[in-house]
Parts: structure tokens; sequence; C-alpha cells
């Protein structure tokens, strides 16, 4: 009888063979050393993953008095060609390069938790993972909570090197300007903080001679450029950038200029996206979350008129969410996902840098699991 032992020393060796030419597990993921955090005030969710809606497309419901060069411009056969028409760059870049939450019809809900739908309680839930019953309006008081920005700015490589911008004064409130220890721009007269450029300059200049068309409002070009160049011109690591005219033209129910907002604040964030992946400090280093406050009722399921929101509005509650960076795994647009909050907003942003936000704000929600890829034991 022959032995078998020559037969599994090669078969032992075989299989160790093969054992090692498998492909390592891969790394974990970096932490991301830069944040961005962009907000489209009142920017509905169905305009986002279905495309503009022809039914709005008359003066009746949308003060389009001619609504056929409207419709040739926004109209397509299918949601996704006319929501890519729409906004591009979110489903051309962020919906292929990381993952997009909140269309309802495919499964995957994003909601407010504070009940108001209103933008105040809608940022500071964003922005401190806690829905605040005092908040309940967008009356001026001092935000009781620190938001995750004020957060990052005390921690190390972080110190010194936050800043928000917003085209609404209410933000100087939300990020306790007076005391949070970093620039806040509500859009309101000259930005004069950090290192200043000849663009910051004509900017401030414009700020002071454009008329604002609504109050304490500015239009969000002003606001924009001048967040842009101050990024480039001042390096931060945290920032936060509001852009509030798709929630202004709603409100005034003329749903081209809606249309005009949301298309342009797309382009915005494309513009910037392109400018960190084209500098040192930013690319492949940069995570950029993209939301809104709250939602908007819809004419064609409630009895509320889609330029309304807050309570006794259906639809509300309904928001949207898009991130992109370093550990965000590729998934794409959520089907039948896990439903997520605004509340666990603060602490993903936190969590993609590798920090705990949750510690600091023990009531905030926690972070949405599915946007980070494991992390390494400590922050490098």
């Amino acid at each position: 009888m022959l032995s078998s032992r020559p037969l599994f020393f090669a078969a032992f060796a075989c299989l160790s063979h093969l054992a090692a030419a498998q492909p390592a597990d891969p790394p974990a993921a970096k932490p991301a050393e830069n944040l961005i955090l962009v907000m489209i005030d009142g920017l509905r969710w169905q305009e986002v993953f279905t495309g503009a809606d022809e039914r709005y497309m008359t003066k009746a419901v949308g003060k389009v008095e001619k609504p056929e060069p409207l419709v040739a411009r926004w109209h397509r056969d299918t949601p996704e060609a006319r929501r890519e028409l729409l906004m591009p760059f979110l489903w051309s870049v962020v919906a292929e390069q990381g993952q997009v939450y909140g269309n309802r019809f495919k499964g995957s809900t994003a909601d407010i938790t504070n009940g108001r739908g209103v933008s105040y309680p809608g940022y500071a839930e964003a922005l401190c993972g806690v829905a605040e019953p005092v908040i309940k309006d967008n009356r001026h008081i001092v935000n009781p909570n620190p938001t995750v920005l004020e957060f990052l700015n005390q921690q190390e490589g972080f110190r010194g090197r936050a800043a928000a911008f917003g085209s609404w004064q209410t933000f100087h409130y939300i990020f306790r300007a007076e005391t949070c220890g970093f620039p806040v721009d509500d859009g309101n007269g000259a930005f004069t903080a950090g290192t200043g450029s000849a663009e910051l300059a004509v900017l401030n200049r414009l700020r002071a001679e454009v008329p604002y068309r609504w109050a304490n409002v500015a239009f969000d070009a002003l606001t924009v450029n001048t967040a842009m160049e101050w990024v480039r011109v001042n390096r931060p690591r945290a920032v936060f950038l509001g852009m509030g005219e798709t929630d202004e033209w709603a409100h005034e129910y003329d749903y081209a200029r809606y249309l005009d907002a949301a298309h342009l604040a797309d382009a915005y964030l494309r513009r910037l996206w392109e400018f960190l992946q084209s500098d040192e400090q930013y690319a492949g280093k940069t995570t950029l979350m993209i939301t809104c406050d709250h939602g908007r009722g819809d004419l064609f399921q409630t009895d509320r008129a889609w330029g309304d929101h807050g309570v006794g509005t259906a639809g509300s509650e309904h928001i949207w969410m898009a991130i992109i960076g370093p550990g965000t795994p590729p998934l794409g647009e959520r089907t039948n996902a896990e439903p997520v909050t605004q509340s666990q907003f603060a602490a993903t942003l936190a969590a993609a840098t590798g920090l705990d936000f949750t510690g600091a704000q023990p009531r905030a929600g926690a972070p949405i699991r599915e946007c980070l890829s494991p992390r390494p034991a400590s922050r490098p």
C-alpha cells in the first residue's frame, strides 16, 4: 500500500501556495483630512431624484407664463434623464463615486426629526445632531448647542481652520458667531475675516452695492464666490456653505427660477469639487456632504402648494443627502436602504475624519455607518 504522506504534503504545499497568491484584504481607509458641508435650502427631494416636473410649469402652479420653452429645456422622458439635466454634477460625479440617499420611490428615506420643517430647526439638527425643542422657528435666538464645526475647531489639526458661509443673517445665531471661535459669513455686509485678496475686495464692494431682494438674504452668487475665494486663500479644513435661492424662489412659487437656482447650485458644487481635486491640500483628502434643511409640500399629493413648508405641510419632513470622499464606499443611489435622519449628519461628518462627535454631544444621532469604510485605529 502506498503511503499517503507525500500526497498530503503535496496538497498542503499547493493550498499554501494558493493562499499566498490570494490578494490581501484592502487596507483600512484613511480618514478625510478636510470636510465641506453644503446645504441647499428647501430643495425638494422630488426634483433631486426625478428632475423638473412638467405639471408645475403652468401659470397657476409655477408662475410660468409660457410653458413651452421651459418644458423644452427641462423635460425629458425619464426621471433619470430629467434629474441629470437639472443636476449633472450630483448624478455624474457624486452618485458615481459616492452615495445619495432619499429617493422615496426606491425605498430610501431621509427625514428630519425636529418636527418643525423650517430652516433654523433644520440647520441646527443637521449641524448639531440634535432636534432642540427651544428652536421652534426662525427667530433670532442663539443656538444652545455647539455645531460640528465648533467641535472640529477645538480638535488637533482643525484648530483655527474652520469657517462658515451662508446667504442668511440667521447663520450668525446658528453658528454662535460671537463665541464659536471661527469666522462666520452670514451674507450681510462685508466679510473681512482672515487673509484678503483683490477678488475678495471686489466681492465685498459688490455685496455693498447689490440690493437685497429678500430681507436679510443675499444672492447665492455673492456668498458662494466669497466662500470659494476665501477657501483658496485661507486654506481651512472644515467649511460650511449654505445656499438659499432655491427656498426663496419656491416661496414665490416661481418654478422656473427655482429650477435655475437648483441647476446653478449644482454648477457651484462642480466648481468647488474641481478646485478641491486640483489642490494638493484637498485632492483625495476631502469629504463633501450635500443636503438640505427641510422638504416642501407636493401640490399633487397634499392640499398644500409645493412652495410651502413647515408644521401642517405634509412633505416638509422629507429631505435628501449625498456624500463623496475618501473612505465613503461608492454605493451610488441607495435603494431599499436603512432610513437615515438629519440628526445623523453631524456625527457622520466628524466620523469621516476619525473623530467621535457623539462623545461630545451624546444626544446626537449616530453616524451613518454605510457612509464610512473601516478606519485605522487612530488618525495619522
